[in-house]
Order: C-alpha cells, then sequence, then structure tokens
C-alpha cells in the first residue's frame, strides 16, 4: 500500500468503529439489539444517501478489496462464535413440540419464499433459476440464533421454559437452514470447472468430526489444566481459518468451515476455556471486524432511487417472511396446545433474522445469485423483523427486564 491509501484505510476504520459504536449504543437506548445500529451505520455511509457522496470520500475504490477482505475475516470468526455457541444438547432435550415449530417455521416460509422467487425472477431473477428459487426460500425462512440468544438473555428469560424452548427450535433451524444454503451454493456452479471438488466435502466432514474432534479433545482437556495461553488462542484462531479456507477450496464458502470449526470444539470440561476464547475473539471481532463487514453490506445497499413497483416488491417479502414465519411457528406451537399468548411470542422470537440474514445475503451477492436492488429490499426485511421482536414482546409478556450493556451481533 501507498501513504495515501494506508492513511485513507486507517481513517475509514476509525469512522466506521466510532460511528458503529455510537449507533449500536443508540439502538440499545431505544430497546433494539445493537446489531440495528451498527447495520444502519453502515447503510448511512453507502450509496442511499448524497449518492454515494459520503462513502466515496471516506473509501475510496483503493481501500474497498482490503476493508472486504476484513469484512471476511469478520465473519469467519463470528460464524465460529456461533458453532462455539450452538448446543447440541438443545436438539436432543427439545421433544415434539420444538421439532414441529422449527419445521413448520422452516417448511412454510420456505414454500412461500420460492414461490415468491417465481414472481420477482422476472425483474431479479438470475440465470440459474433453481439457486434463485432455493436462495430466497432460504432467506425467508432464516432465524438468527445469536440474535435471539442475547434478546432472551436480556429479558432474563433463557432459562424459561419459553425461552428454552425457543432455542432449541432456532437451533434446529441453524441446521436445517445451513444444509440448506450449503446445497444451494454447492449447485450455483460458484467453483467453476473446479466442481468436482465439492465430492471432498463427505471426507472433509468425516475428518473433522471423527478425527480432529477427539483430537481437540484430549488437548483442550490438557490445557484446561494448565490455563489458557496465547499459543492456545492462537492454535485456535488458525484451526478455525484453516477450516474456512478448506471449505471454500472445496466449492462451499468459508462460512461453513469456521462455523463447523466452533460446532467440534469440546464442550465436556472445557467450559473456562471456551469462555475465554469466546471473549477475546468476540471482542475483536465486534470492535473491529463486524463493523468492516457492517460497511461493506452497507455499500451493497442502494435504496435512493426505490419507486412504487420496488416498494411493491418490498411490501410482498415482508409479508412472506413475517407471515410465513409466525404463521408457521404460531401453528405449530397452538396443534401442540402451547397458550396463544406463548405461541405468538415464540412465533415473534422465530422472526428474528439480524446478522445471520445479512451473512446469507452476502453469500448470495458473492454467488451472483441475487443483484445489489434485491439485495437491498432484504436487507431492510431483516431490519424489519430484528427490530419488531423486542417491542411485540413487550406487548405480549409485559416490561422486560434488566438489559446488558453487551453488543448484540
Amino acid at each position: 500500500m501507498d501513504p495515501q491509501q494506508t492513511t485513507s484505510l486507517l481513517a475509514g476504520l476509525a469512522v466506521i468503529v466510532l460511528l458503529a459504536r455510537l449507533l449500536g449504543a443508540l439502538a440499545r437506548r431505544l430497546g433494539q439489539p445493537a446489531v440495528i445500529g451498527e447495520v444502519l451505520a453502515g447503510v448511512a455511509l453507502g450509496p442511499t444517501f448524497f449518492q454515494g457522496a459520503v462513502s466515496e470520500a471516506l473509501f475510496p475504490d483503493t481501500i474497498r478489496p482490503l476493508l472486504s477482505a476484513l469484512a471476511a475475516v469478520g465473519v469467519a470468526v463470528f460464524m465460529f462464535l456461533v458453532g462455539l455457541e450452538w448446543d447440541a444438547t438443545l436438539i436432543r432435550g427439545s421433544g415434539r413440540l420444538a421439532a414441529t415449530v422449527s419445521l413448520s417455521s422452516i417448511v412454510l416460509p420456505f414454500g412461500l419464499g420460492a414461490a415468491l422467487a417465481f414472481y420477482l425472477m422476472h425483474d431479479h431473477g438470475t440465470d440459474n433459476k433453481v439457486a434463485f428459487v432455493l436462495f430466497m426460500g432460504i432467506a425467508m425462512s432464516i432465524t438468527a440464533f445469536p440474535v435471539l440468544a442475547r434478546i432472551l438473555t436480556d429479558r432474563d428469560m433463557a432459562h424459561t421454559p419459553l425461552g428454552v424452548m425457543a432455542l432449541a427450535c432456532a437451533a434446529i433451524d441453524d441446521v436445517l437452514a445451513w444444509a440448506l444454503l450449503a446445497a444451494t451454493v454447492a449447485i450455483s456452479e460458484s467453483a467453476g470447472p473446479e466442481q468436482w471438488r465439492i465430492l471432498l466435502t463427505i471426507p472433509y466432514l468425516l475428518g473433522m468430526l471423527f478425527a480432529l474432534r477427539p483430537l481437540l479433545r484430549r488437548i483442550a482437556v490438557q490445557r484446561t489444566r494448565h490455563g489458557q495461553t496465547p499459543t492456545t488462542l492462537a492454535c485456535i484462531l488458525a484451526g478455525l481459518l484453516l477450516s474456512a479456507a478448506a471449505t471454500e477450496w472445496l466449492g462451499l464458502h468459508y462460512i461453513f468451515g469456521a462455523f463447523l470449526f466452533g460446532v467440534i470444539l469440546p464442550r465436556a470440561d472445557t467450559e473456562r476455556l471456551r469462555g475465554e476464547v469466546h471473549d477475546r475473539l468476540g471482542q475483536v471481532s465486534g470492535t473491529l471486524l463486524l463493523p468492516v463487514f457492517f460497511l461493506v453490506s452497507g455499500l451493497q445497499v442502494d435504496l435512493s432511487g426505490l419507486g412504487v413497483v420496488r416498494l411493491g416488491d418490498m411490501a410482498l417479502i415482508l409479508l412472506v417472511a413475517v407471515g410465513g414465519k409466525f404463521v408457521g411457528a404460531y401453528a405449530a406451537a397452538r396443534l401442540n396446545r402451547m397458550p396463544v399468548c406463548q405461541s405468538a411470542a415464540l412465533a415473534t422470537l422465530m422472526n428474528t433474522r439480524g446478522l445471520t440474514e445479512l451473512i446469507v445475503l452476502n453469500v448470495g451477492l458473492q454467488l451472483g445469485i441475487l443483484g445489489r436492488e434485491l439485495y437491498s429490499l432484504i436487507v431492510v426485511m431483516a431490519l424489519v423483523t430484528t427490530a419488531m421482536a423486542g417491542p411485540l414482546l413487550t406487548w405480549l409478556l409485559g416490561r422486560e427486564g434488566p438489559r446488558p450493556s453487551r453488543t448484540v451481533a
């Protein structure tokens, strides 16, 4: 980099960090997850306002590839942390109610999203129609496990029957959604002439689960006894990056490798180690890397030219996303004799999308499945569905409990 690029990059990063913290704190003061303010910070710096003059001044084209690289690292670390927090015991002990609610809240919005794709295909479709239909179904059926977990924690609901059920449903949703997304990426021909590499996915998964996981369990137990060292953290960071690189090379996406590495880290007798890893990586990711991702995502959002037709498309997207998820979860809960108010609260929680939706949308944008115009409309849907969760829960269940200051991703 020349001195001008270095100056622009460092100054731009300072603006990103400060603006994300400011708007994130403002969002929390308004009773919203911090991710709402942080995403809006990225949108505010993008081309939506002032015809992109702010973004061009602060983030010239010469540094945008560098920002994209930092954003990719941030997403990889975040997906690792999601995998680290993902608890398979929630699924094993969830029972019939969680299974039926999860399936219903995936199948109905997925089907409606696929139907919506046929309507949007004329104006927003791509050459790979199958991938476009599948992707729209996935985008409508996502639930953001990290945001949902933080909302429950902030309201002292994480250990209530409703909170445990919501976490179990979201955990099952995560598995189904990531599996569907992996399949969609695999058929999108993103690997080009090297598409044969996708066949190595099975050996990779088997190696991670049955070779690397037992090895990590033995190492983690030893490290827990002696305490965490910088070397331990460096090895974990290197492992998640190598796993992410492996799935990218296989023709999937690096988010799957990072997520899987977090999942396979052992849980038994390693609570202290896992907590220290989560806190240290989470601070760097939440303070610097994810705000860069929000900026890069915001630079792709352009709502300045919305007309009546596009507003109609946005309304349809919101209707399908909110209605499909809510009706699917609510109907399944009521069929299992869950009280009306509790069923509505569960359906509301399943509608949270947050950063997880943004990551999925960026995958679609990178692979050419989504155009920038449709991407912008679905980003609005992600913000609306996440922002509405808090007020609706307050209306359904009463005032929330104490609110910690920890940032929501």
